[in-house]
């Protein structure tokens, strides 16, 4: 689904010129007024482009009227290039200040980088960082240098275990009995069988041994 622009300027050739360029990319509502634009920010849109120089209930007061019920960015456009103006602005809770005429791939590439930031905000991942490994435990993935280590589910499932619990020694019994449940099929000697695999794998990438053996014991995650 394609993120959703609410334009707002009482000059309609600047909302049909911006209608035209994004709506390719983006879902579009317009609004010609302050008091329309608050109508359509019921809408939830993604982001808000807003001009403050309107007639009526100019761009800060429609601002300051939605910012506390929309938390999407809200980038001004406007002809004002006094930094005071700027300053109120961002006081009354825009996002970002676009200086009219503006170029369009610019405004673009603008509007692109706060929906990202959006996204990541609203989608954060469970991280971990262990020096040049990287555990994505929501994605599920793992990259060590930037490369992708491609594990099986029931690999991915010893390194979770073993890495959430850095410098705890894991028996192999207690290993298969997280990871397979104390029904599994199977014997612990494939536990052996996945670390060596886990261990080939992250080793194309990196000569540091993140699962260590510890002698009569077990194995521990070693960040």
């Amino acid at each position: 689904m394609k993120p959703t622009l609410l334009i707002v300027d009482d000059e309609r050739g600047i909302v049909d010129t911006m209608r035209a360029y994004f709506s390719p990319q983006y879902e579009i509502l317009t609004a010609y007024s302050g008091q329309e634009a608050i109508q359509k920010a019921e809408k939830q849109p993604d982001l808000i482009l807003l001009d403050i120089n309107m007639p009526g209930m100019d761009g800060l007061a429609v601002c300051q009227t939605i910012r506390d019920h929309v938390s999407c960015p809200i980038l001004f456009l406007t002809a004002r290039i006094e930094s005071s103006d700027q300053i109120i602005g961002f006081q009354a809770g825009a996002d970002d200040y676009i200086v009219k005429p503006f170029d369009l791939d610019e405004l673009a590439a603008r509007i692109a980088a706060h929906l990202r930031r959006e996204q990541r905000r609203s989608s954060p991942s469970n991280l971990r960082f262990f020096g040049e490994c990287v555990v994505d435990y929501s994605a599920r993935t793992v990259t060590v240098r930037g490369g992708a280590v491609p594990l099986s589910r029931r690999e991915f499932d010893i390194l979770e275990l073993l890495s959430l619990n850095a410098g705890q020694v894991f028996d192999r019994e207690r290993i298969y009995e997280t990871v397979w449940g104390i029904d599994g099929e199977g014997s612990s000697d494939t536990v052996m069988e996945h670390i060596r695999k886990i261990r080939a794998k992250l080793a194309v990438h990196t000569l540091h041994s993140y699962i260590e053996t510890v002698w009569g014991c077990g194995y521990r995650w070693n960040g």
